[in-house]
């Protein structure tokens, strides 16, 4: 399953927080976040499937902005 979404996530250590907390909720083939993007983009290719809601909790719970990328 892939996801992608816009945040405003914006330095290397809050990238890697995101990722590791994502990691810890589901199982992660791949997960990027492009900080040259304007929108911050949030790439998630999981072999399971996961919900939208549950990738933007784990990001807002951060302190971070969140949504689908459409």
């Amino acid at each position: 399953m892939l996801g992608i979404f816009k945040t405003n996530i914006n330095t290397n250590q809050d990238k890697n927080t995101v990722i590791n907390a994502i990691s810890t909720q589901i199982q992660v083939k791949a997960c990027t976040i492009d900080l040259e993007d304007c929108d911050k983009v949030l790439r998630i290719d999981s072999p399971m499937p996961f919900t939208t809601q549950s990738i933007i909790n784990v990001v807002t719970r951060l302190g971070f902005n969140c949504e689908i990328l459409k």
